[in-house]
């Protein structure tokens, strides 16, 4: 089992509870990032429903995880013929961390019309990109990040005013990505309104939305994650993710708060 499986395995106690492990090796900073979190309730769901794949999946990231043990409690919601929804809680010694609400489907079963007014843009491949290597941040032994545009702002503390962080993401054992980790790296890009104000400061996740399109072929994740608007310390962040057969696979949104360090 690769290391990504053994760190969001969770055990089936009923219908409706899992537990599992927050394990070392995913944390930013002190706290777990959150879409690893997202990943062991992910697991779980996709264990509890009838159907298979996350197809969207809501979190709010009430308070803090922190290492050890860990809950997930799940209501059903409705069950179609192809959908299920349900909701998920993520606890830590009774106290709720983080809820989710999510709907699941079969990917490989659906059909219509498919389109994008984006074009898969053209990257520098990840094989010629430089490795970006952890910088001090504990996450970044699960995941590798290769940039392909705003390796200035880690480099020289230089920002370029865009708000776009471009680039690559992959498994760094070399595991392929599947839809449960894709849940995990839609929140593995550094904020990219660090390329407006600088590597400086806290960005804590509020709220994170994640649809899958598509099981991903293997290989890297080609990403480009983007804010527009920071208002009064509020900020979005909207993720485009293609696997390496260059398909559209993974849409996210996030809200963060930005937070400078006190002076």
């Amino acid at each position: 089992m690769d290391q990504f499986a053994l760190d969001t395995a969770v055990t089936r106690v009923s219908d409706e509870l899992y537990r599992g492990e927050v394990m070392e090796g995913w944390r930013v900073g002190d706290a777990p990032n959150g879409g690893y979190l997202m990943a062991i309730a992910g697991r779980a769901l996709r264990d509890a429903l009838p159907h298979n794949d996350p197809m969207s999946v809501n979190a709010f990231f009430l308070t803090p995880a922190r290492l050890g043990p860990v809950e997930c409690r799940i209501q059903m919601l409705r069950t179609g013929r192809s959908t299920t929804f349900a909701e998920a809680g993520l606890y830590q010694d009774d106290e709720l961390k983080v809820k989710l609400t999510a709907a699941y489907t079969d990917l490989e079963r659906l059909s219509g019309d498919t389109w994008s007014a984006v074009a898969r843009p053209e990257y520098t491949p990840w094989d010629a990109c430089e490795p970006a290597g952890d910088k001090g941040v504990e996450f970044r032994q699960r995941a590798e990040i290769r940039l392909v545009s705003g390796r200035e702002v880690f480099r020289d503390r230089s920002t370029n005013g865009s708000g776009v962080f471009e680039g690559w993401v992959a498994h760094r054992d070399g595991t392929p990505p599947d839809v449960i980790s894709m849940l995990m790296f839609a929140d593995s890009f550094p904020p990219p309104i660090f390329t407006v104000f600088g590597p400086v400061g806290w960005v804590p996740t509020v709220e994170l939305t994640v649809q899958i399109r598509a099981h991903p072929a293997p290989g890297p994740l080609q990403a480009r994650v983007a804010s527009q608007h920071i208002t009064n310390g509020i900020v979005e962040e909207d993720g485009l993710f293609w696997d390496s057969a260059g398909e559209l696979v993974m849409i996210s949104r996030q809200t963060a708060k930005f937070r400078r360090p006190k002076q």
